[in-house]
């Protein structure tokens, strides 16, 4: 087998995993209404069979639920299979994974550390393609003044913030807005 993939419950629902050789291949977040996440894996790793994750994958399933039932981990250690990934999503990528939980950067930022800000949209759309939610935190990053920026996971930006929230990444004033999710 080359690639497998499992389900496995979150605090925020059904996530899942897709795993190679390599590390993580990608990662799915829990859908919003009806839908079938091995359906939706199936599309996006038509390769992948549905198998018992190895001890580093479990490790990886175990970080991922720990950081969304509000731990404050930053699963660095996950080893991510980076095969086919653009040089500029990855450099994007590994400064988004350095923001700590509770944290939070805007398209801006990441941009300069990169060393244009003209980039701020290009930062955006390497996002938007992240294959690792979570573990590649792209819900840290925010647009400019603190807005919420897109997120292209199921649940848009209300996901976004549920995820933020959990971290205690947003203002106490803001919570009561999210009460409902």
């Amino acid at each position: 087998m080359t690639q497998g993939f499992t389900l496995f419950e979150t605090a925020v629902g059904t996530c899942g995993v897709v795993w190679g050789e390599a590390g993580l291949l990608g990662v799915h977040l829990p859908p919003i209404g009806p839908s079938d996440p091995r359906a939706k894996l199936a599309r996006r790793f038509p390769e992948a069979v549905e198998a018992a994750p190895p001890p580093t994958v479990q490790a990886a399933i175990a970080g991922i639920q720990a950081l969304l039932r509000g731990e404050r981990l930053d699963l660095m250690e996950i080893e991510l299979d980076t095969q086919g990934v653009a040089p500029f999503n990855l450099r994007v990528y590994e400064i988004a994974r350095a923001i700590p939980p509770g944290k939070t950067r805007t398209y801006g930022e990441i941009a300069r550390e990169i060393g244009d800000v003209s980039v701020s949209r290009a930062v955006g759309q390497a996002l938007g393609a992240n294959p690792w939610p979570i573990v590649v935190p792209c819900h840290r990053v925010l647009a400019a003044g603190g807005g919420k920026g897109g997120f292209s996971a199921p649940g848009g930006t209300d996901t976004k913030m549920r995820m933020l929230e959990i971290e205690g990444a947003l203002a106490p004033e803001t919570l009561p807005l999210f009460g409902g999710l």
